[in-house]
């Protein structure tokens, strides 16, 4: 595999690591509808969250969350509905983006709940 490959699989491997001591029960890694992929379905409480996962290893140029445009909103926004539907959820649903950011060995982490709703698009 590729390097950014690699990268970005172990960013969500730490994201779905974080999650879970966070109290989190993920319910869905790497969900596809049509050209919609949602890195983390998670369920915490009462809510489904769908998770996207952004990492970087410096942040010079941007935050890693900038990379989340108005276009890959309505991906994820078409992506958790089918999923919903599919399983029949009737919980909230809420948009959370994890921006990694990794230096050497470590991670920072940018948890940033309720980062954008499906009514914005």
């Amino acid at each position: 595999m590729s390097i950014s490959y690699d990268f970005g699989r172990e960013a969500e491997d730490f994201a779905a690591n974080y999650l879970i001591q966070k109290g989190y029960k993920i319910l869905a890694r790497n969900y596809f509808f049509r050209k919609a992929e949602i890195d983390i379905i998670a369920q915490f409480e009462t809510e489904i969250i769908i998770v996207e996962v952004k990492s970087r290893t410096t942040n010079h140029v941007s935050e890693p969350e900038t990379a989340v445009n108005a276009k890959k909103k309505k991906l994820l926004i078409l992506a958790a509905d089918d999923f919903i539907q599919k399983n029949n959820f009737i919980y909230e649903v809420r948009f959370d983006i994890l921006a990694l950011l990794k230096i050497q060995q470590s991670w920072s982490v940018n948890h940033i709940e309720n980062a954008f709703d499906a009514s914005e698009i």
